[in-house]
């Protein structure tokens, strides 16, 4: 068996720690790329799907019609819509719209299935319950949504239009 001197002498030269050492210099120096997180964000797209919210129109009514699209596509089943029976022909409401945040895979086609944009996945990220029945969201609650984070969703929407 012969003797490599070739590695034997980068062995004891510590080239392989040299390298390393200098890949460590070089990115010393670089501008940082950590974010902050609660000082610092970082922009979202338009098309972020964060927390459910239900859209009132420009008079105040609320948007849904009532047509149970959303339900039918939701693949994870999470949303309950029963239709209120003193409505009329002309202006179906919803007497019960729930959304059951633990079962929302958040894939956006109750969004995209809403013919008059009354649900809509918003730009809230930081939601959170500390039991269960807290991420069951109600009608209020999703009308609360909607008015809290109107002018994001709006601007969102408009962003988007162009692609819709």
């Amino acid at each position: 068996m012969g003797l490599n001197f070739k590695a034997l002498a980068d062995t004891f030269a510590l080239r392989e720690l040299a390298a390393g050492m200098a890949v460590t210099l070089r990115h010393m120096f670089k501008p940082h790329i950590t974010i902050q997180y609660p000082e610092e964000r970082t922009p979202l797209s338009p098309r972020f799907r964060g927390e459910h919210a239900l859209r009132r129109d420009e008079c105040g009514k609320e948007r849904c019609v009532a047509c149970k699209l959303c339900e039918a596509v939701c693949p994870a089943q999470a949303i309950y819509i029963e239709i209120d029976p003193t409505s009329t022909a002309e202006q179906r409401l919803t007497k019960v719209y729930s959304i059951d945040e633990t079962k929302c895979i958040f894939c956006g086609f109750c969004q995209e299935a809403c013919p008059v944009d009354a649900i809509v996945l918003g730009p809230n990220f930081e939601f959170h319950g500390y039991r269960r029945e807290d991420l069951y969201y109600d009608k209020a609650k999703l009308l609360a949504n909607g008015e809290r984070w109107k002018n994001e969703i709006d601007a969102n929407l408009a962003a988007d239009a162009k692609y819709r």
